[in-house]
């Protein structure tokens, strides 16, 4: 007589926090099979959670357009808002101010970026409020057939033939202008990259801007395109290796140009580290803004972080909030008392 034992299930991996990558996930997409949004849509997943952050901290934030349908399919247990075209960074501000400890990741697109919502990206740099805001950037408007948004290339083709005869408004360049304190840019097809650049922009304290190049299947995808799969994949030029390491004691490396060294992380982990022969200093604004223009006429597509400012004041900082989020504040917080209040209007006179 024989037996057959059932092999127990391995059990599911957790992060620091004891949730398992399922925990992260949202509901199935609707998008086209292949669009570069959801291979963005499982590296937010992949960031959030080996960052060990809880959804239920999580703010997700967009506006209208095919990248904007996105939120849905991450971290169902977070919180989320989609507004009016355009909006979005003024209710992401209403959010934050509201509850200080909610951590914002907006994902917005070149349209709803660039185009209607451009003076409220503007205005959302200036005030410097603590988020992660990706702008899925396909160069059209997805949702409306396929024209031209205020992102695509100049002399690119539509998938029928049309030339944009329009300068194109680059957004990391935008950025940087406006005095964003991080600023970078990458490709939907490049896990290796783009993931430590959101676990990066997650933990920066203020407004963190990802130009991500996400192309089209549907209708711009075509020979032609500046922004299919193909051109990206031709004119894709890495500024540097993107890695992202929690805080842990230093770790010092010495190793020559264009060579490859192996460290040994504080966790026992081990990454390996490529030194490039291009000298680029990511703190130096003026640097930033001549490689982006640079690059752009020498027809390269240069991802990476191009501007990093750790100095400037969040908003929250600038209008000096309780560190109890506004939300929580109880009424016995918001009534003073006759007794202080006659001291703060003894203080103007």
């Amino acid at each position: 007589m024989s037996t057959t034992t059932t092999p127990t299930a391995a059990a599911p991996s957790t992060n620091s926090i004891g949730l398992n990558k399922n925990d992260y996930k949202g509901g199935p997409s609707t998008l086209c099979i292949g669009c570069g949004h959801d291979s963005i849509t499982n590296h937010i997943i992949t960031s959030f959670y080996e960052l060990g952050i809880n959804p239920h901290m999580v703010a997700k934030m967009s506006g209208i357009g095919c990248s904007s349908k996105t939120p849905a399919y991450f971290m169902s247990r977070a919180h989320g808002f989609n507004s009016v075209h355009g909006r979005m960074p003024s209710v992401s501000t209403g959010a934050k101010v509201a509850n200080r400890n909610l951590n914002l990741i907006a994902v917005s697109g070149d349209g709803d970026t660039a185009s209607i919502g451009l003076g409220q990206f503007s205005h959302l740099i200036r005030r410097n409020l603590d988020m992660v805001y990706i702008v899925e950037n396909n160069g059209v408007y997805g949702l409306t057939k396929g024209q031209f948004s205020a992102t695509a290339d100049k002399n690119s083709k539509l998938k029928y033939g049309a030339v944009n005869p329009f300068e194109q408004i680059d957004i990391c360049e935008l950025a940087i202008t406006l005095g964003c304190g991080f600023v970078a840019r990458s490709f939907s097809g490049d896990p290796k990259q783009l993931v430590p650049l959101i676990k990066a922009a997650v933990s920066h304290k203020g407004t963190a801007i990802i130009d991500c190049i996400s192309p089209c299947v549907t209708f711009n995808n075509h020979e032609g395109s500046t922004r299919s799969y193909l051109a990206v994949k031709e004119k894709d030029e890495p500024l540097h290796e993107i890695g992202y390491v929690h805080g842990a004691p230093e770790i010092r490396v010495d190793y020559p140009e264009g060579s490859v060294q192996e460290v040994e992380l504080a966790d026992g982990s081990i990454i390996t580290l490529k030194k490039l022969d291009r000298d680029f200093n990511p703190t130096d604004k003026l640097a930033a803004l001549n490689l982006i223009e640079t690059s752009k006429r020498e027809g390269l597509l240069l991802t990476g972080l191009f501007y990093v400012n750790t100095t400037n004041a969040d908003l929250t900082q600038t209008l000096t909030l309780t560190d109890t989020p506004l939300a929580q504040l109880k009424d016995s917080d918001l009534r003073p008392g006759t007794d202080k209040l006659s001291k703060i209007l003894k203080s103007f006179e």
